[in-house]
């Protein structure tokens, strides 16, 4: 199992950090998942077990990752905890900078800013 070896989620944090766009799916006509998505993913499943360690450096990530990286820190925060997740949407809706979005084929942008609230929204 991934979670198994010391420092495991070490990359995938990084992948998280260096993200350029936002993708919850697979994006093109081949759907491929971006090394972001992958990393996403494969944190989500390790928060059930290892969510004390991972907090931190969530929370780390909402201060030194790109904009996209935030977006994907935040809302692992907000499986971790709600009300840790919703004080990380209220922390980026002060912040004005762009995201790239992508969704299948098409590709977007927002800010961080609208991002969180319309997560603070749902």
């Amino acid at each position: 199992m991934l979670w198994k070896r010391k420092g495991a989620f070490d990359d995938e944090l990084s992948q998280l950090a260096a993200a350029d766009t936002l993708a919850f799916g697979g994006v093109g006509f081949a759907g491929t998942l971006t090394p972001a998505t992958k990393a996403y993913f494969a944190v989500g499943e390790g928060l059930h077990r290892h969510g004390a360690k991972l907090r931190p450096k969530l929370e780390a990530l909402l201060d030194h990752a790109t904009p996209a990286g935030r977006v994907y820190a935040a809302e692992l925060l907000t499986r971790i905890d709600p009300a840790a997740g919703r004080a990380a949407w209220q922390r980026l809706a002060g912040q004005d900078a762009a995201v790239s979005t992508f969704t299948g084929c098409m590709m977007g942008s927002t800010t961080l800013a609208q991002y969180a609230q319309d997560r603070l929204n749902s």
